[in-house]
């Protein structure tokens, strides 16, 4: 998935309002899919009660276009698991939208890629979280890096453009620089890097989140390989719970966005989700109980996205900051950086435990921040629990390194494990 940090046109038909200016649709099609991710936000698997039906799906397409969206990316579970995704398809590009997706691609065959590149489908992100024993831990299913290659061929041979996706934590982060080679190498035009916060099953895998004194190595690697990436034909778009005011801030969103720096959450902004059974939110990450709006069977999507606290709070600046937020001289401009990641450790948006800018300037005080969690999530799709917060004394590279590489062989451990229980 990819956010070009534009903006559309006012509504089409009717006045033109300062809260139209939405511009990216992430639209979860379904909630059924074919792998079982140890970090997925939504604890995908099974279907939604009372998803939408073709009719309604394709009335969601029309208020779309209705409010000039420029573009819809169609997420699951697996979208291709219903069985009209195409015709889906079809009608967003009749309306004038792009259209994409993103996809683990286990079973994204030639035929259904097929199928999708004669709909229409333009591009399609594929996740890679890392080489083989990486990809299928955090993918829950042994054969999974493979499957992914092979849709991301799939695709390419039907005529669709290929970008991926990657979610960077303890277990994936010694990766990236090969994830960056297989980009390269095969000539994805685009990388997105995301950085994996508990909610949903990756709250049930807290060892797995990086702490927030990593991002002092995090933030530079991923710096270097956005220039890398310059270079080499591969643009990386850095996820917004990313960067943040420090020194590499131009090397990630330089030629990306206006102004060359992260200017604050865009959910209800320029962005709106939407999930399987109708629901609006702001952006398809947030939490549902808390930041849904409306549903499109009860109300227009138009009138939600004018008229709801829970889609307006970004572009109204009513998230209060505090902790460290609440006093950084950026506050002003970042707002608390990605209102997800908050939210999804302290039940709360308002203060960002993986801010670049932050680390370095506890850093310089021989200070850093610990998360710990204090109430596990509930097992609900987009559930979190809670982190407690608390300053400790800094720690050496290496001794970062060293807690990051202890997790990640512990993470890899279960590959063995499952491998076993699937031949036996």
């Amino acid at each position: 998935m990819t956010d070009s940090g534009g903006t559309a046109p006012n509504v089409r038909h009717g006045q033109p309002s300062r809260r139209t200016t939405l511009h990216h649709v992430v639209w979860e099609l379904t909630l059924r899919c074919d792998l079982a991710c140890n970090h997925c936000g939504s604890r995908a698997g099974k279907a939604r009660a009372e998803e939408l039906s073709t009719a309604e799906a394709l009335d969601v397409v029309k208020q779309l276009a209705d409010m000039g969206a420029k573009e819809v990316s169609l997420i699951g579970g697996e979208a291709y698991l219903r069985d009209d995704w195409c015709t889906i398809i079809e009608a967003i590009r009749a309306a004038g939208m792009m259209c994409t997706m993103v996809t683990g691609g286990r079973t994204l065959t030639a035929e259904r890629a097929r199928a999708a590149a004669k709909a229409g489908l333009q591009s399609a992100s594929v996740s890679i979280d890392g080489m083989a024993a990486t990809h299928d831990v955090l993918r829950g299913v042994p054969g999974s890096f493979d499957a992914a290659l092979a849709a991301a061929s799939n695709l390419r041979e039907a005529g669709v453009e290929i970008s991926i996706n990657t979610q960077v934590n303890r277990v994936s982060f010694d990766d990236l620089d090969d994830v960056f080679a297989i980009a390269k190498a095969r000539g994805f035009h685009s990388w997105q890097v995301q950085l994996t916060v508990p909610m949903g099953r990756a709250a049930d895998n807290a060892e797995w989140l990086l702490s927030p004194d990593d991002i002092l190595d995090v933030i530079p690697k991923i710096g270097a390989l956005a220039l890398a990436g310059r270079s080499a034909g591969v643009r990386l778009w850095p996820g917004n719970n990313l960067g943040y005011f420090g020194p590499h801030e131009d090397d990630l969103r330089g030629r990306l966005v206006k102004g060359t720096h992260y200017s604050g959450c865009t959910a209800g902004h320029r962005t709106l989700g939407i999930e399987a059974d109708g629901a609006i939110k702001g952006c398809p990450s947030l939490p549902t109980n808390a930041y849904t709006g409306g549903n499109v069977r009860d109300r227009r999507v138009l009138d939600v996205w004018q008229n709801t606290r829970e889609l307006s709070f970004a572009r109204d600046h009513q998230v209060e900051l505090w902790g460290g937020c609440a006093s950084c001289y950026y506050a002003k401009v970042c707002r608390g950086g990605c209102t997800w990641t908050a939210h999804v450790f302290f039940a709360r948006p308002g203060n960002n435990p993986y801010c670049h800018h932050r680390a370095l300037e506890l850093d310089a005080r021989g200070l850093r921040e610990h998360l710990e969690r204090t109430e596990a999530p509930a097992g609900l799709p987009f559930d979190y629990g809670c982190f407690r917060l608390t300053e400790l004394p800094s720690r050496t590279p290496e001794e970062r390194g060293e807690e990051r590489r202890a997790a990640r062989a512990a993470a890899l451990s279960l590959r063995s494990r499952r491998r076993l229980e699937v031949v036996s």
